[in-house]
Order: C-alpha cells, then structure tokens, then sequence
C-alpha cells in the first residue's frame, strides 16, 4: 500500500481549467516534488487530496483510506502548509497556534519549541496580531504549526513562498531531516533548486494533467549529453550541421552564429567526436541537463509562460 495515492483524479470546472485523470504515488520514506507554474494544477490536487474537495471521479487516499470521506480520521497524521497563507483573523500567534494543536488533538511541546527556535518564531512577535504579521512571518508560522506535531506525512504547497534565502535553505535542511526520519513527503513547488535538492521522484504537471513523472537521479545520470561548440563561422558551423545528419541521435538545441548548442546519445557520442576533429571547432564544453532544461521542454512553447519559475 502506497502511503500517498492518486487514482485517476478529474475535477473539471470548465474552460479547460481543472485536473484531469491525474494519478501519482508517494512511498514511506519518500520525497516526492509537484512540478509546474501558478495554474498548472498543483494546488487543486493537492486540496482535493487534504479531503478540502470531493473528486468529480478517481480517488484520493492516505494510509488506504479516502481523504473525503475520512478527513478527521487523517488529519492527525498530516502536517499541511496550503500554497495561499490566509490566518483567521481576531487571533495572536499563540492562539493560531493552540487552535492548531487542538485540531490536530496533539500538545508535543517540545517539538513546538524546536520548530520555533529553528524558524526564529520569538514570543514577541507570536503575540501580535495575525492579521498585522508580514508574508514571511505568516509562512513561518504555518511551516511551524504543519511541522509541530510530528506527522508521519507531509504536504507541503510553495512551502518557502515568502521566506527569504536563509530560511529557505533551513526549510531544505528541515526536508532532509524529515526524510531521514522515515516521513512522506509531496512538495509542490514552481523552484527549480527547491525540487532538485531534496526529491526522490518528480511529476511535471500542465494544463492539469501530468506530463512527465520520472526518478530525479535518472536526470542527472541520463544518457543524452549536452554540448555548447563555437565554431570558426558561421559557414563552419552549418557544414558541421549538415554532416552531422548522419549522426541518428544528434539534436540541435540552438544554433546562433558560429555557436551551437546540441545533444546526442552515449552511443553516438564517438561519431561526433570524430566529426568535430575535421570541423573548425574554437571551442567545445558539456553541459548537463538540468530540471529547468527538462521541465522547459514541456513549457517552451507556451507563449503566456515567462519563465516564472525560478
């Protein structure tokens, strides 16, 4: 029994907006990262598996039970950061903070007093007005409370959005421990070094449905290797182009001027070299695929995408 699962997930709420036969599965001991910009799907998976919305067909579960239908049963085994940080107003932070604990019908002290000395949470500005705190204290506030508990899962949505660069690197810190601790974790996110430092597995969302889903290592050990070459010209280049058909795997990612940058399979990786040692060739260097490189191949041609992701 998978500890996190989505089976076949669609809530269409027209206009092409919604998710659609979305399926994914998080292992105990797993961090599993939710790829895609604002609109691509992630928070509406993720409310429908906090048992927030009822599916328009598939199924959510956690530990083998339907998060809808059996919401109170989970809620103390799940620590949830939503992507949208709205506190109830008319409370300070230690109330916010003793109503969660009442929710989750678990006082663990101890671990409250770790988390806020970890996020630097002092009693000052617990005791002010939830509705006057900035972004960042309220991130750091709801980090805290979905971790005080101890949970044996964790869903996180643009967990560090509104944190500066040090907690941010804490918050990772944080995920790294967590996992070596045993706990399920499904981070969704729109940052790219987010994702790559801390994930077992990715999912690529778009338009609502998961485009691509693989094992974060196999990127980085992928067989297709990436090439920046300058060339003498202009002229040297497109002859090295032309020649370079006969090379099957060979693909031209970009060419401008005298410089190209392009890919091609181990098992061609010999021809290619014999080819450039008869090209005018200035310079050559590899380049490794990264997230951003992958993701982009599903984003590139979306026109309103502009590289909000970051």
């Amino acid at each position: 029994m998978h500890t996190i699962e989505v089976s076949h997930l669609t809530k269409d709420y027209g206009f092409g907006r919604g998710v659609f036969d979305v399926s994914l599965q998080v292992d105990r001991g797993e961090v599993f990262g939710f790829l895609g910009p604002n609109g691509a799907g992630k928070s509406t998976t993720i409310r429908h598996l906090m048992g927030f919305s009822r599916p328009g067909s598939g199924e959510t579960k956690i530990f083998g039970k339907d998060t809808f239908d059996r919401y109170f049963e989970i809620l103390q085994h799940v620590g949830y950061i939503p992507g949208e940080i709205a506190l109830p107003a008319g409370l300070n932070g230690w109330e916010f903070i003793r109503m969660m604990q009442n929710l989750q019908k678990i006082h663990n002290e101890e671990r409250l007093r770790e988390m806020l000395d970890l996020f630097e949470l002092e009693d000052k500005v617990l005791s002010g007005e939830t509705k006057r705190m900035s972004l960042g204290v309220k991130r750091k506030l709801a980090v805290v409370t979905a971790f005080m508990s101890d949970p044996d899962v964790l869903i996180l949505d643009e967990p560090t959005s509104g944190l500066d660069p040090v907690m941010q690197e804490t918050f990772i810190d944080l995920i790294h421990r967590e996992k070596e601790h045993g706990k399920t974790i499904l981070l969704s996110s729109h940052i790219f070094s987010e994702i790559d430092s801390t994930c077992d597995r990715i999912a690529i969302i778009r338009d609502g449905k998961i485009v691509s889903e693989f094992v974060a290592n196999d990127l980085k050990h992928a067989s297709r290797k990436y090439y920046n070459i300058t060339f003498g010209s202009e002229a040297a280049k497109d002859t090295f182009l032309l020649l370079g058909k006969a090379i099957p795997s060979l693909s031209v990612t970009k060419s401008e001027g005298a410089d190209a940058e392009l890919s091609v399979e181990d098992a061609d990786l010999n021809t290619l070299i014999a080819l450039l040692a008869d090209a005018d060739v200035r310079s050559f260097s590899n380049k490794r695929e990264t997230l951003e490189d992958y993701f982009m191949k599903f984003y590139r041609e979306d026109k309103d995408f502009g590289g909000a992701l970051s």
